[in-house]
């Protein structure tokens, strides 16, 4: 009998060039937005820290902020991250997905929950700081990024998607 192989599939595109173009290359993300954006993210830390059982959903909204401050800090260069704390934030939202996969609980050790929130926190200044243009180019570019990495195109430094 042959095995059936699981096919990833790439994240959906969640701006189209026109949403780029059409968007304010003078002022912030609308609040609103940002609000939405980040309160799904804190939320997902928050539960990664305390839940009993985190849910995928909440690991993905916080690998997210990290894929999207990797854009903005390594792609686009829109921010800096002195401290380093961007690839262990990727490293640990790694091994806590590998857990998972191993039957463990979706979770984070004391130095990834300080990573993560460390640039959680760099994300929503970064944010205030960039337009809304640049906030969803860096949106399309990430999304680009997964996909390229889901098709076998990552680069050498890239962590590797897990079909969580």
């Amino acid at each position: 009998m042959k095995r059936r192989r699981t096919r990833r599939t790439a994240p959906a595109q969640t701006y189209r060039l026109l949403d780029v173009l059409m968007a304010s290359d003078s002022e912030p993300m609308p609040a609103e937005s940002r609000r939405h954006q980040l309160t799904r993210m804190w939320e997902g830390l928050a539960a990664l820290e305390r839940d009993p059982q985190p849910s995928l959903d909440d690991w993905r909204v916080c690998s997210d902020a990290v894929n999207l401050m990797e854009t903005l800090v390594c792609t686009m260069q829109l921010a800096e991250d002195p401290q380093g704390l961007l690839q262990d934030a990727v490293t640990a939202l790694a091994a806590a997905g590998r857990r998972h996969l191993g039957g463990m609980a979706l979770r984070l050790d004391a130095p990834g929950i300080r990573a993560v929130r460390a640039v959680l926190a760099d994300y929503a200044e970064v944010l205030d700081a960039i337009s809304h243009r640049q906030a969803l180019q860096a949106h399309a570019l990430t999304e680009r990024r997964i996909r390229d990495i889901l098709a076998g195109k990552g680069r050498p430094h890239d962590v590797g998607v897990m079909s969580l």
